[in-house]
């Protein structure tokens, strides 16, 4: 799918990485060729009036269990790094492949691939060949290696490929069964609970590895407190350590367990109060990097079952971007920072050339009414299940045009 004609987009707030600047946008050839006051519409462009509303890079999605592109796109995401934990799992070439091809054109699909064979954390899959098969970067999945052997040797493999290494941050011989954080909660319910410090522990064990690889790591989900400190202590020492959050695990404590409503079983589960003030703080503060949706779409098989047996997961891609738009509204951050955390930072981390407002970058464009009320309804969510946490919640921010490379989509709803 090319750009068959340049596409210019006037009378736009465009969100760029230094702030909000009022004017046009023009792409050409499937990439940004001009922004600014005194960009004009040329003879034979498409033209779009943004009528006052924003212009933004198309999010990036880092960290999805699940392509589902009316979700997606209904949310404003025009790429998504998978998680390798398929079935079967992203540990061969051919299946990294397959997949990085799957989504075009109108959606961008960048594999991660598995770290080891059928992610079981005892062998090293074959990470070079994936990558020239189109992995953008190689993880865990949704466990932890418990081998620290294993663990080094895939950093510095990682490190000679200049590979990302994205981590699950729990460990696994604290964790057990658990399917809640100990604490009060917990203990009034009677489920299976482990602490919160097997986030602490497994997050400096990988640390002092990826220090001594000299790899790049990036936590996939940071959810508490002591989490926060330890990869702000990291990147003080100037190590290369990225860190990601989902709206869940900053809007949400694990009071919303309460009520055994297995929308709300997630991994790493719901933290205390404590902790998901210090998330708001880590955002504000910029330790955190990337907020991404943990889409994983569970049917009524998987979730509607006794809270310990359900699965984890939630349906996050529609509500990405309005949930984020709400630390805005609240003043925690910016706009330039909102998207930084949606799109910019995951493509620099995938070393994509997209993710931000600028020239030369790839026309994945989204034109976004910002205080666009709406209720979310899982009833009426375009995702392959509906299991949102966050049913019956207002909101605001609705995406209402979307292009991909300089080509529009069609958005469902």
């Amino acid at each position: 799918m090319r750009q068959a004609r340049a596409l210019t987009i006037t009378g736009a707030r465009i969100v760029t990485p230094t702030g909000v600047i009022t004017g046009a946008l023009r792409a050409e050839n499937g990439v940004i060729t001009a922004l600014g006051s005194d960009v004009a519409a040329q003879e034979g462009d498409e033209v779009t009036d943004a009528r006052g509303q924003l212009v933004a890079p198309g999010l990036i999605d880092f960290g999805v269990f699940a392509v589902d592109k009316p979700a997606f796109h209904f949310g404003g995401i025009t790429r998504a790094a998978l998680m390798p934990d398929q079935a079967p799992p992203l540990d061969l070439p051919s299946r990294v492949g397959f997949i990085a091809k799957s989504g075009k054109p109108d959606l961008w699909v960048h594999p991660l691939a598995a770290a080891t064979r059928e992610l079981a954390g005892r062998e090293l899959a074959e990470l070079a060949l994936m990558q020239e098969a189109g992995a953008r970067g190689v993880a865990t999945g949704r466990g932890w290696i418990a081998d620290s052997g294993v663990m080094l040797r895939l950093l510095e493999y990682a490190a000679m490929l200049d590979m990302v290494v994205v981590t699950h941050a729990e460990d696994g011989g604290l964790v057990g069964a658990a399917v809640a954080t100990a604490g009060e909660i917990a203990t009034r319910l009677g489920l299976p609970a482990a602490p919160a410090e097997a986030e602490a522990l497994a997050i400096m064990r990988d640390l002092a590895l990826a220090e001594l690889a000299g790899a790049r790591l990036h936590i996939r989900q940071v959810t508490t407190a002591r989490g926060f400190d330890l990869v702000r202590a990291a990147k003080a020492r100037g190590l290369p350590v990225t860190c990601g959050i989902t709206p869940a695990h900053f809007l949400l404590s694990d009071l919303a367990t309460a009520d055994f409503r297995t929308f709300t079983r997630l991994s790493p589960p719901l933290r205390s109060e404590a902790d998901r003030k210090a998330a708001l703080a880590a955002i504000a503060d910029g330790t955190v990097d990337v907020i991404a949706s943990g889409h994983d779409p569970r049917g009524p098989e998987d979730k509607r079952l006794p809270f310990a047996d359900a699965a984890p997961g939630m349906a996050g891609a529609e509500t990405l971007l309005a949930l984020t738009l709400g630390l805005v509204r609240d003043g925690l951050i910016d706009l330039s920072r909102a998207f930084d955390l949606l799109a910019r930072n995951p493509a620099r981390l995938m070393g994509v050339p997209a993710g931000e407002m600028a020239v030369g970058r790839e026309a994945d464009l989204a034109l976004i009414d910002a205080e666009a009320p709406w209720i979310i309804d899982r009833r009426k969510m375009e995702a392959s299940a509906d299991n949102t946490p966050f049913d019956r919640l207002g909101t605001q921010g609705r995406v209402r045009a979307l292009w991909k490379g300089g080509v529009r989509l069609g958005l469902p709803g």
